[in-house]
Protein backbone atom coordinates (compact mmCIF):
# COMPACT_ATOMS: atom_id res chain seq x y z
CA UNK A 1 0.00 0.00 0.00
CA UNK A 2 1.72 3.19 -1.25
CA UNK A 3 0.61 6.50 -0.32
CA UNK A 4 0.13 7.20 -3.73
CA UNK A 5 -2.69 4.62 -3.59
CA UNK A 6 -4.17 5.97 -1.47
CA UNK A 7 -4.67 9.26 -2.33
CA UNK A 8 -6.74 8.41 -5.02
CA UNK A 9 -5.10 10.47 -8.06
CA UNK A 10 -7.26 9.60 -10.66
CA UNK A 11 -10.59 10.41 -9.14
CA UNK A 12 -11.80 14.02 -9.36
CA UNK A 13 -13.62 15.83 -6.23
CA UNK A 14 -16.93 14.71 -7.42
CA UNK A 15 -16.10 11.41 -7.88
CA UNK A 16 -13.79 10.93 -4.50
CA UNK A 17 -17.18 12.33 -2.80
CA UNK A 18 -19.39 9.09 -3.60
CA UNK A 19 -16.58 6.87 -2.61
CA UNK A 20 -15.67 7.47 1.12
CA UNK A 21 -17.62 9.00 3.67
CA UNK A 22 -17.24 12.47 4.82
CA UNK A 23 -15.89 13.12 8.24
CA UNK A 24 -19.30 14.74 8.94
CA UNK A 25 -22.54 13.35 8.27
CA UNK A 26 -25.55 14.28 10.08
CA UNK A 27 -27.59 10.64 10.13
CA UNK A 28 -24.79 9.87 11.68
CA UNK A 29 -25.03 11.62 15.02
CA UNK A 30 -21.74 10.76 16.85
CA UNK A 31 -19.85 12.50 13.85
CA UNK A 32 -21.40 15.62 14.78
CA UNK A 33 -19.28 16.07 18.18
CA UNK A 34 -16.04 14.45 16.72
CA UNK A 35 -15.80 15.67 12.91
CA UNK A 36 -13.45 18.47 12.59
CA UNK A 37 -14.51 21.88 11.94
CA UNK A 38 -11.51 23.49 10.37
CA UNK A 39 -9.93 22.47 7.12
CA UNK A 40 -7.61 19.75 7.64
CA UNK A 41 -3.65 20.32 8.57
CA UNK A 42 -1.51 17.62 6.46
CA UNK A 43 1.62 16.93 8.19
CA UNK A 44 4.01 14.87 5.97
CA UNK A 45 5.37 11.29 7.72
CA UNK A 46 8.77 11.18 8.45
CA UNK A 47 11.03 8.79 7.12
CA UNK A 48 10.92 6.62 10.90
CA UNK A 49 6.62 6.70 10.45
CA UNK A 50 6.82 5.45 7.02
CA UNK A 51 9.93 2.58 7.70
CA UNK A 52 9.76 1.86 10.93
CA UNK A 53 8.69 -1.90 11.82
CA UNK A 54 5.38 -2.23 13.35
CA UNK A 55 4.80 -6.30 13.22
CA UNK A 56 6.79 -9.33 12.02
CA UNK A 57 5.15 -12.27 10.53
CA UNK A 58 6.62 -14.43 13.23
CA UNK A 59 3.92 -13.08 15.17
CA UNK A 60 0.94 -13.95 13.05
CA UNK A 61 -0.28 -17.66 13.22
CA UNK A 62 -2.41 -19.21 10.90
CA UNK A 63 -4.54 -20.17 13.78
CA UNK A 64 -5.28 -16.10 14.26
CA UNK A 65 -7.15 -16.43 11.12
CA UNK A 66 -9.94 -18.95 12.58
CA UNK A 67 -12.55 -16.79 15.22
CA UNK A 68 -13.67 -20.16 16.21
CA UNK A 69 -10.99 -21.67 17.53
CA UNK A 70 -10.33 -19.00 20.16
CA UNK A 71 -11.36 -20.69 23.05
CA UNK A 72 -12.09 -23.85 24.50
CA UNK A 73 -15.22 -24.62 22.54
CA UNK A 74 -17.15 -24.06 19.86
CA UNK A 75 -18.88 -20.69 18.94
CA UNK A 76 -22.41 -20.19 18.72
CA UNK A 77 -24.14 -19.30 15.31
CA UNK A 78 -23.76 -20.12 11.92
CA UNK A 79 -19.94 -20.71 10.58
CA UNK A 80 -18.79 -19.05 7.90
CA UNK A 81 -15.65 -18.08 5.62
CA UNK A 82 -14.77 -14.69 3.99
CA UNK A 83 -11.90 -14.74 1.53
CA UNK A 84 -10.98 -12.34 -1.65
CA UNK A 85 -7.80 -10.23 -2.49
CA UNK A 86 -6.02 -7.43 -1.71
CA UNK A 87 -5.44 -4.97 -5.06
CA UNK A 88 -3.95 -1.63 -5.85
CA UNK A 89 -5.83 0.50 -7.68
CA UNK A 90 -3.62 -0.60 -10.83
CA UNK A 91 -4.92 -3.83 -10.23
CA UNK A 92 -1.92 -5.27 -8.80
CA UNK A 93 -1.86 -7.70 -5.84
CA UNK A 94 -0.64 -6.84 -2.21
CA UNK A 95 1.06 -9.30 -0.35
CA UNK A 96 2.45 -8.95 3.22
CA UNK A 97 -0.36 -6.88 4.02
CA UNK A 98 -1.63 -7.30 7.64
CA UNK A 99 -5.53 -7.76 7.93
CA UNK A 100 -7.29 -7.30 11.24
CA UNK A 101 -11.17 -8.09 11.98
CA UNK A 102 -13.21 -7.44 14.68
CA UNK A 103 -17.13 -8.59 15.08
CA UNK A 104 -19.95 -8.87 17.15
CA UNK A 105 -21.00 -12.67 18.05
CA UNK A 106 -24.06 -14.27 16.25
CA UNK A 107 -26.30 -13.02 19.09
CA UNK A 108 -25.09 -9.13 18.08
CA UNK A 109 -22.53 -8.39 20.97
CA UNK A 110 -19.21 -7.62 21.57
CA UNK A 111 -16.58 -8.54 23.98
CA UNK A 112 -16.01 -5.40 25.23
CA UNK A 113 -16.88 -3.25 28.69
CA UNK A 114 -18.93 -0.24 26.84
CA UNK A 115 -21.02 -2.59 25.03
CA UNK A 116 -24.64 -2.90 26.93
CA UNK A 117 -26.16 -5.01 24.68
CA UNK A 118 -28.76 -7.12 26.86
CA UNK A 119 -27.36 -9.95 23.94
CA UNK A 120 -25.27 -12.74 25.48
CA UNK A 121 -21.98 -12.80 25.72
CA UNK A 122 -20.34 -16.13 23.65
CA UNK A 123 -17.93 -18.02 26.24
CA UNK A 124 -16.15 -19.33 23.33
CA UNK A 125 -15.80 -16.24 20.93
CA UNK A 126 -13.91 -13.32 20.98
CA UNK A 127 -14.68 -11.84 17.72
CA UNK A 128 -11.06 -10.66 17.01
CA UNK A 129 -8.43 -12.22 14.00
CA UNK A 130 -6.09 -11.56 11.82
CA UNK A 131 -4.33 -12.92 9.08
CA UNK A 132 -1.11 -12.11 6.35
CA UNK A 133 -2.03 -11.57 2.69
CA UNK A 134 -0.34 -13.92 0.81
CA UNK A 135 1.98 -13.21 -2.38
CA UNK A 136 -1.43 -13.41 -4.93
CA UNK A 137 -2.77 -11.08 -2.14
CA UNK A 138 -5.12 -13.80 -1.20
CA UNK A 139 -6.64 -13.69 2.82
CA UNK A 140 -8.72 -16.19 4.42
CA UNK A 141 -10.58 -15.93 7.60
CA UNK A 142 -12.97 -18.48 9.50
CA UNK A 143 -15.68 -16.94 11.90
CA UNK A 144 -19.36 -16.52 12.79
CA UNK A 145 -21.65 -14.68 11.03
CA UNK A 146 -22.40 -11.63 13.30
CA UNK A 147 -26.31 -10.38 14.68
CA UNK A 148 -27.66 -7.33 14.01
CA UNK A 149 -27.67 -4.90 17.30
CA UNK A 150 -29.40 -2.17 18.76
CA UNK A 151 -27.15 1.89 18.73
CA UNK A 152 -28.36 4.68 20.47
CA UNK A 153 -27.69 6.90 17.17
CA UNK A 154 -31.91 7.22 16.62
CA UNK A 155 -34.68 5.56 17.85
CA UNK A 156 -35.16 2.02 16.90
CA UNK A 157 -31.86 2.48 15.12
CA UNK A 158 -30.28 -1.45 14.36
CA UNK A 159 -26.97 -1.95 12.26
CA UNK A 160 -26.85 -4.24 9.90
CA UNK A 161 -24.74 -7.32 10.59
CA UNK A 162 -20.72 -6.56 9.40
CA UNK A 163 -17.35 -7.42 10.07
CA UNK A 164 -14.58 -4.42 10.80
CA UNK A 165 -11.64 -4.50 8.55
CA UNK A 166 -8.24 -2.80 9.21
CA UNK A 167 -5.44 -3.18 6.99
CA UNK A 168 -1.97 -2.61 7.55
CA UNK A 169 1.32 -2.19 5.41
CA UNK A 170 4.58 -1.39 7.13
CA UNK A 171 3.92 1.51 8.90
CA UNK A 172 1.08 2.58 11.00
CA UNK A 173 0.30 5.81 8.80
CA UNK A 174 -0.91 3.06 6.24
CA UNK A 175 -3.94 2.20 8.47
CA UNK A 176 -7.01 2.20 6.55
CA UNK A 177 -10.59 0.30 8.46
CA UNK A 178 -13.78 -0.35 6.68
CA UNK A 179 -16.67 -2.75 7.12
CA UNK A 180 -17.60 -5.82 5.04
CA UNK A 181 -21.75 -6.45 5.06
CA UNK A 182 -23.53 -9.31 3.90
CA UNK A 183 -26.11 -9.57 0.76
CA UNK A 184 -29.57 -8.33 1.58
CA UNK A 185 -29.65 -7.02 4.41
CA UNK A 186 -33.04 -5.94 5.35
CA UNK A 187 -31.15 -2.77 7.12
CA UNK A 188 -29.17 -1.21 4.59
CA UNK A 189 -31.60 1.55 3.88
CA UNK A 190 -32.03 2.81 7.90
CA UNK A 191 -28.56 2.63 8.71
CA UNK A 192 -26.27 6.32 8.56
CA UNK A 193 -23.01 4.46 8.28
CA UNK A 194 -23.83 2.69 5.90
CA UNK A 195 -25.27 5.52 4.13
CA UNK A 196 -22.50 7.76 4.57
CA UNK A 197 -21.00 5.89 1.54
CA UNK A 198 -23.08 8.40 -1.28
CA UNK A 199 -22.09 6.27 -3.92
CA UNK A 200 -24.60 3.44 -5.21
CA UNK A 201 -21.97 1.95 -6.80
CA UNK A 202 -19.19 2.44 -4.09
CA UNK A 203 -21.99 0.98 -1.46
CA UNK A 204 -22.33 -2.20 -3.35
CA UNK A 205 -18.32 -2.41 -2.98
CA UNK A 206 -18.44 -2.54 0.89
CA UNK A 207 -21.09 -5.96 0.68
CA UNK A 208 -19.67 -9.44 0.24
CA UNK A 209 -20.94 -12.12 -2.53
CA UNK A 210 -22.06 -15.26 -1.35
CA UNK A 211 -19.16 -17.66 -2.74
CA UNK A 212 -20.35 -21.80 -3.03
CA UNK A 213 -16.95 -22.60 -3.89
CA UNK A 214 -15.31 -21.09 -1.15
CA UNK A 215 -18.25 -23.01 0.78
CA UNK A 216 -17.51 -26.00 3.05
CA UNK A 217 -19.72 -28.93 2.93
CA UNK A 218 -21.80 -29.17 6.02
CA UNK A 219 -19.04 -26.67 7.63
CA UNK A 220 -19.24 -23.20 6.57
CA UNK A 221 -20.65 -20.98 4.06
CA UNK A 222 -18.85 -18.68 2.21
CA UNK A 223 -18.25 -15.31 1.24
CA UNK A 224 -15.97 -13.48 -0.88
CA UNK A 225 -14.81 -9.65 -0.35
CA UNK A 226 -12.15 -8.09 -2.18
CA UNK A 227 -10.74 -4.86 -1.13
CA UNK A 228 -9.00 -2.40 -3.44
CA UNK A 229 -6.73 0.26 -2.84
CA UNK A 230 -7.43 3.62 -4.36
CA UNK A 231 -8.60 3.95 -8.06
CA UNK A 232 -12.03 4.30 -9.32
CA UNK A 233 -12.96 0.91 -7.68
CA UNK A 234 -11.57 1.48 -4.15
CA UNK A 235 -13.37 0.14 -1.53
CA UNK A 236 -14.73 2.93 0.68
CA UNK A 237 -12.70 3.66 4.09
CA UNK A 238 -14.10 5.57 7.22
CA UNK A 239 -12.43 7.08 10.37
CA UNK A 240 -12.36 4.71 13.51
CA UNK A 241 -14.88 4.99 15.53
CA UNK A 242 -16.52 3.19 18.34
CA UNK A 243 -19.79 2.06 17.07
Amino acid sequence: MSPAERRLPELDDAERAGVDPPYGYDDYVGTRRRAPKEPLVMLPPTLTELTGPVYGESAVSPLDADLTRCRSGEPQGQRIVVSGRVLGSDGRALGGQLIEVWQANAAGRYLHEVDTHEAPLDPNFTGAGRCLTDSAGRYRLVTVKPGSYPWKNHPNAWRPAHIHFSLLGRAFTERLVTQMYFPDDPLFPYDPIFNSVRGERARRRLIASFDLQLTEPDRALGFRWDIVLGGREATPFEEPHDD
